[in-house]
């Protein structure tokens, strides 16, 4: 009677889980690859090449500059006094220091740059994504982003149907 009743409370646990399984739909979606798709990608990059090439140009200026001052520095150096070029590698040293912060300040900005133009097209793609699972009655939406420990087998890819709901 003990295994009869562990039997059917098994067969019930089995017939309760499949159920709730059954009812759920899942779909699944490369938000990453959907994102780097969308029209206004190309502008953002732009902008963002923009910046790079603008810090770029300057950091490029300071290390010619940089560079410069430190040849006619040393083949000058053996006429100058001791307090001159001491001073002269202070101020080499000082230029060095202000080319690595700046390339600091540089590299942070462009990041904070990405950030504040990728916010919004995650923003609109995530809106997009729920709109059409909602739609098409999917219970969630799994991203299968590259680098994901997830196994796509039979899920629906919303891909095409996100990217139309975009209007490309």
């Amino acid at each position: 009677m003990k295994i009869f009743k562990k039997l059917t409370a098994a067969i019930l646990l089995m017939f309760v889980s499949f159920t709730i399984t059954a009812q759920s739909k899942i779909a699944h979606i490369d938000s990453q690859t959907l994102i780097s798709e969308m029209p206004e990608v190309k502008e953002a990059q732009a902008q963002l090449e923009k910046l790079q090439k603008t810090y770029s140009t300057e950091i490029d200026a300071s290390m010619k500059e940089y560079q410069t001052k430190l040849q006619t520095y040393s083949a000058d150096a053996q006429n100058q006094t001791e307090v001159t070029n001491q001073a002269r590698q202070k101020e080499l040293a000082g230029m060095e220091q202000n080319i690595q912060q700046y390339q600091q300040t540089a590299s942070q900005d462009i990041q904070k740059k990405q950030a504040d133009l990728l916010r919004p097209l995650i923003e609109k793609a995530r809106a997009a994504i729920q709109k059409v699972a909602r739609a098409q009655g999917f219970d969630y939406v799994i991203d299968g982003t590259q680098g994901g420990s997830l196994i796509l087998a039979d899920g629906k890819d919303l891909m095409e149907d996100v990217k139309k709901e975009l209007g490309f």
